[in-house]
């Protein structure tokens, strides 16, 4: 099916699907005007008084993975619509979550044809397209949330999102992190010597898997909608995850211990089909740039808040047993000097960057 046929549609789709509840506000009805589509994007020109120029309103489909009650939908995806819409710039973003417009590599592939024009993806999903990006999933690259931001609103990543657009002709608009991944077991894991002998759940990315060898681990690839059955089967000992991510499909009732590693930042990173973008007014572009920033910054909060929560709660009700002492620069120890040995050249050049703006 061409990109211009799935673009056609999935407009068709949008148009219905805003029909059957009752929107009359969709940017792309008008009154008088003309109406054109390519891709994802809609935009109208609509007469509000004669002899006025047109106001032009753009119609934008965001598209992630996500599910409704986790930070990156309820201070991610919904912060972006809100703000960018609330700029009162012609842009309306219709939300499609939960991987209803298909799979990782399916809706970047859809975001480089048009077909969708915003995605919001983890970095080492999108090194399918571009490799180097995947550099900013790997173990101890960065330190916290604050240097996530730092480096996607600053100069030191210029580098990295001119070659993704290069490659890809997508470009990424910034990146949060939606919380440390932790290990869990059946046993506690205080230093990488606990790994030995474990087969502990990696998701199944070559970054991830980089990460595992980095700090000892046996990884065994599971896609996420399986992990607790494997879990619970015992084809896994144990896994490792944000907290967010364990609390919302209930690992805890298939492990005994979370261990408190923080060894990687999970990122999520916001990206723009390079022909939307184009097309955007400077105004649009300019509040979307600023809703991007709204939730880089409520995202990380949205999800510390929501760990300190379950964790007490965890604490209160001996949910599952925390452990406190992991020996992280054991860990840290092992992976730096494995990654950089590992990383192909582009990538070093990344994990430079990305180090040169650590505190």
């Amino acid at each position: 099916m061409s990109g211009r046929f799935r673009g056609f549609a999935l407009l068709l789709a949008l148009a219905l699907v805003l029909g059957a509840c009752g929107d009359d506000d969709g940017g792309a009805t008008t009154t008088s005007g003309v109406t054109t589509t390519s891709g994802g994007t809609t935009t109208s020109a609509a007469t509000t008084t004669s002899g006025a120029e047109p106001e032009t309103e753009v119609e934008l489909v965001l598209a992630h993975s996500y599910q409704e009650g986790q930070p990156q939908v309820a201070c991610g995806a919904n912060v972006i619509k809100e703000v960018a819409e609330a700029a009162n710039v012609g842009l309306t973003i219709e939300i499609f979550g939960a991987s209803s417009l298909g799979g990782d590599a399916d809706r970047i592939q859809s975001v480089i044809s048009g077909d969708i024009d915003i995605d919001i993806q983890g970095a080492s999903a999108l090194a399918g397209v571009y490799g180097p990006i995947g550099t900013a999933d790997g173990a101890f690259v960065f330190d916290d949330s604050d240097h996530v931001y730092r480096f996607f609103t600053g100069e030191a990543s210029d580098d990295l999102k001119d070659g993704f657009f290069a490659a890809t002709g997508v470009r990424i608009l910034g990146a949060w992190n939606t919380g440390a991944r932790q290990f869990t077991a059946n046993v506690p894991i205080r230093s990488p010597e606990d790994l030995q002998g474990l087969k502990m759940r990696f998701p199944p990315s070559p970054q991830f898997l980089m990460n595992a060898a980095a700090m000892g681990a046996s990884p065994v690839e599971v896609a996420y909608e399986e992990l607790y059955l494997a879990l619970q089967q015992g084809t896994v000992d144990g896994q490792e995850n944000p907290i967010v991510n364990i609390k919302a499909i209930s690992l805890f009732e298939v492990q005994d211990y979370i261990s408190m590693s923080s060894h990687q930042l999970s990122t999520n990173v916001v990206v723009v089909n390079g022909a939307t973008w184009d097309s955007l007014s400077p105004a649009q572009q300019a509040a979307m740039l600023e809703a991007v920033d709204a939730a880089m910054i409520q995202e990380p909060q949205c999800a510390a808040e929501a760990e300190e929560a379950t964790l007490a709660e965890w604490r209160a009700n001996g949910t599952i047993e925390i452990i406190d002492d992991v020996d992280r620069d054991a860990f840290r120890a092992l992976a730096e000097p494995y990654l950089r040995e590992h990383f192909t050249p582009e990538q070093v050049v990344v994990l430079d960057a990305i180090r040169s703006v650590a505190d």
